[in-house]
């Protein structure tokens, strides 16, 4: 591409729309920014040659001009955004309480749409490849935007002369011309503009006064900080920078710190939950409207071992205490980078449930023999005392009925239900038994032998249960929240230096018939105004003309 020389001996480079030099409008190019039939110059990126308005043959070329347009960032942050938004209907896979597998988990919690969620993906959104590639193209539209933009504005704001072309300072917008100046008043101007902190430049009596340059770069210095955090959100999805889970505790109960490798255990010594006293004024009504009591305070006591030595596969671990303490809401614990929080608690759960086995026409409801299942854990079978078999055929640990059939809503013995088969010493058939909290069932089956229904000889009760609580505990480790730190810090440096601080420029421009005055800014022309009032004050030379509002 042939570069374009002005006629005040500039070098541009191809696609220059006004001279980097003398501002002089370069013939052929004006429709680059605008400017055909516009009075006033499209001063936004100084009328310098970006790459994405003049070039475009190559593929290099197309693709970069597909980046370097805002309206392509734009629609970018609107589809992640609206991505961010769907991936917030149902809770993400890391935030599925318990170990619930999300294959089941999302279609028995929120039916069809869950299933619909769970299957495309949704639930694992902000790690899924497509999540991840919509911000990195957010991010290389933000570096293209950048360099396509920065790069030819700093070399056209650099390169700027006092001397500007006459069509330059005609179409600015505030203009004014000014027959007679004395050299008094041009010396009183110049020391108005240095008492504004304006840094003045001249040339062959030509001035050009300039302030507030820095802003300019504001937004490039926005770009650098989202690019950063962007950055941060790409490699949070690496499990060695970020890692989250969820852990749940009863108490007594010990089990490895998720994400460590099986190196640190934690047990949950206490759960202690406590609730805002009703009879207290400043409690009592709020707890009256809500209808049920608000805890204050649920903290669990816990206990940190860490595994020493070497174990294999089956070998229980040799473990040494490392540290003891509580963990509240907002209160964590930290151990190796890892920092566990209070998150949730359970207090409806059941621990274990006694079992009594007895004759189902007995009056007395005499034991035959006893066991108790760990709901937790519950074994396949249960031998009794006398010998007699017990075998757990179904367990619903949250029962309920979906369209007549059993069911459960979660893995959780919240509302357990059993059905269960007992081995009677004289059938070689066993009976069935379906009971749980409130029901005891005797589904009676159809002998086809003996053309009858067959009714049970035994029948099991509840004798005891246990309740216990479950405490939820949030492991997480993020070593990219620096990052995201950094990034927001230079994001709002960039706000505040784009916002607060203008780029004024005044050029004074002497004729043979007087003073030419032309004057601009990239924000608060008002500001502009005042501040040139303010300095020809008491002077001959006469103010700007806003050519804007002479339309």
């Amino acid at each position: 591409m042939n570069k374009i020389k002005c006629e005040c001996g500039h070098v541009n480079p191809h696609g220059t729309v006004l001279c980097e030099a003398c501002g002089k409008p370069v013939e052929g190019n004006q429709h680059v920014d605008g400017n055909e039939g516009q009075n006033l110059l499209n001063m936004r990126y100084e009328g310098s040659a970006r790459r994405s308005q003049t070039y475009n043959k190559t593929i290099v070329d197309k693709v970069w001009n597909f980046f370097s347009s805002v309206k392509v960032g734009v629609w970018l942050i609107i589809l992640t955004l609206i991505a961010s938004a769907i991936g917030t209907i149902f809770p993400q896979e890391i935030y599925i309480p318990g170990s619930a597998p999300a294959s089941t988990y999302y279609e028995s919690t929120y039916g069809l749409l869950g299933k619909i969620y769970y299957q495309l993906g949704l639930h694992n959104l902000y790690s899924s490849w497509w999540y991840t590639l919509l911000i990195a193209l957010i991010g290389i539209s933000l570096v293209i935007c950048s360099i396509d933009r920065f790069v030819p504005l700093y070399r056209a704001l650099k390169k700027q002369k006092p001397k500007r072309h006459e069509n330059f300072l005609k179409r600015q917008r505030l203009f004014s011309e000014t027959e007679v100046v004395s050299k008094e008043d041009m010396q009183k101007v110049k020391d108005q503009l240095k008492k504004h902190r304006y840094k003045i430049t001249e040339e062959n009596g030509h001035l050009l006064a300039e302030k507030g340059r820095f802003s300019r770069w504001g937004p490039y210095v926005n770009h650098i900080g989202l690019i950063i955090i962007l950055i941060a959100a790409i490699i949070r999805t690496f499990p060695f920078m970020y890692s989250e889970s969820s852990l749940w505790l009863r108490e007594g109960e010990m089990k490895a710190v998720p994400n460590t490798n099986y190196e640190y255990y934690i047990k949950n010594e206490k759960f202690t939950l406590e609730f805002y006293d009703e009879n207290d004024p400043r409690f009592g009504e709020t707890i009256k409207k809500t209808g049920a009591l608000i805890p204050s305070l649920f903290q669990t006591d816990v206990v940190i071992y860490k595994k020493e030595g070497d174990t294999i596969i089956g070998q229980e671990p040799k473990l040494k205490e490392v540290q003891r303490g509580e963990i509240r809401v907002n209160d964590a614990m930290k151990i190796e980078g890892y920092s566990i929080y209070q998150a949730s608690y359970q207090n409806n759960e059941f621990g274990t449930m006694t079992f009594k086995l007895h004759e189902k026409n007995d009056p007395e409801e005499k034991s035959l023999g006893e066991f108790t299942v760990n709901l937790e854990d519950p074994k396949e079978e249960y031998v009794l005392d006398n010998g007699l078999k017990v075998r757990l055929d179904k367990f619903y640990p949250e029962f309920f009925l979906e369209d007549g059939v059993p069911s459960t809503k979660s893995k959780y013995p919240r509302y357990p239900a059993f059905v269960f088969l007992v081995y009677p010493p004289e059938k070689d058939e066993p009976e069935k038994s379906f009971l749980g909290i409130g029901f005891n069932l005797d589904p009676n089956e159809y002998d086809e032998s003996k053309n009858e229904m067959v009714e049970n000889n035994y029948k099991l009760s509840i004798t005891n249960f246990e309740t216990r609580f479950a405490s939820g505990l949030k492991v997480k480790k993020d070593y990219s929240l620096p990052m995201f730190f950094i990034g927001a810090m230079i994001f709002m440096i960039g706000v505040v230096q784009g916002m607060y601080w203008y780029h004024r420029r005044i050029w004074i421009h002497p004729t043979e018939k007087g003073v030419w005055l032309a004057g601009h800014t990239n924000k608060n022309w008002f500001g502009l105004k005042r501040e040139m009032e303010k300095m020809l004050l008491n002077t001959d030379i006469k103010l700007p003309v806003d050519q804007q509002e002479l339309k």
